[in-house]
């Protein structure tokens, strides 16, 4: 939606003005203004709502000023306020609410930049004075596009993971049905080998490892608590051929599934299988 919307439009830099206490902003009602934090973190609230933690970047719109920014009182804090206008003034640009980046040092550097070309003494031709205000605004553009570009990202990642953990309930739910990769991956609606990836990531294991073991421990609690043969184990936690389970089972336990069972079994009299 905001890409859609900046190609449309040019962002012109106003102001920016460095701070490190509480204040009350109120954003014009044709300009936007960007919270930009440089050290520390900041309770930001808008007109009637409650406030939020930033600890990188808040866009401000006019529909939602004033603005109530607070440092916290045993912290302290270093944060600047961006103000800039679009053209055309038709356009629309709703830009609202917490910004995230990966490239804070991106960011604070072109701030450093900003902040040393707003307050040098103009000794420009109207030549070089037009170069300068282009190139703050290639800034300006520059920081809109990260803060847009990896706040996305983030999104997409928070999104992905979300899916990754439903797809995780589902397994430790229906361990002893069918499992397999493309069927977990098109319920998580991402490709194969990107669940894959993601999966690894966010549990350690691999998709069968993470499954064997869930299995297996399940196998190991039937064994403990009843009296059911090995073979029947395996199929109550989705092996249909019990020499897989077999195999499967020592590796993890070091055990056979009949040694397991003679030394865990909730009786004295056990029912063994033939590994």
């Amino acid at each position: 939606m905001y890409f859609q919307q900046l190609v449309q439009l040019i962002p012109t830099l106003d102001a920016i003005t460095p701070s490190h206490s509480s204040q009350t902003v109120i954003t014009p009602g044709q300009s936007h203004q960007l919270i930009i934090v440089q050290r520390g973190h900041l309770l930001i609230s808008a007109k009637d709502q409650e406030p939020v933690v930033c600890t990188q970047g808040f866009a401000c719109h006019p529909d939602h000023s004033p603005y109530y920014i607070q440092v916290p009182k045993t912290k302290e804090a270093e944060y600047v306020v961006i103000t800039y206008h679009v053209q055309p003034e038709t356009s629309t640009w709703t830009l609202y609410g917490p910004l995230h980046t990966m490239s804070e040092i991106k960011i604070h550097y072109m701030i450093e930049e900003l902040l040393r070309t707003m307050h040098e003494i103009d000794t420009h031709s109207p030549d070089e004075e037009a170069a300068q205000q282009f190139r703050k605004r290639l800034m300006l553009e520059r920081i809109l596009f990260i803060y847009l570009y990896e706040s996305r990202m983030r999104e997409e990642f928070k999104s992905s993971v979300n899916s990754i953990e439903e797809t995780i309930s589902y397994i430790n739910e229906h361990y002893m049905l069918k499992l397999t990769l493309p069927m977990l991956s098109r319920r998580a609606g991402m490709s194969e080998g990107h669940y894959t990836v993601l999966f690894k990531k966010h549990t350690g294991e691999t998709l069968m490892t993470y499954i064997n073991n869930l299995r297996i421990e399940k196998a190991k609690l039937l064994f403990q608590q009843t009296e059911l043969l090995a073979k029947e184990i395996a199929q109550k936690v989705g092996y249909v051929d019990y020499f897989h389970f077999s195999r499967v089972f020592k590796k993890i336990t070091g055990a056979s599934p009949s040694l397991f069972q003679q030394n865990h079994a909730p009786t004295n009299t056990n029912r063994t299988s033939k590994d």
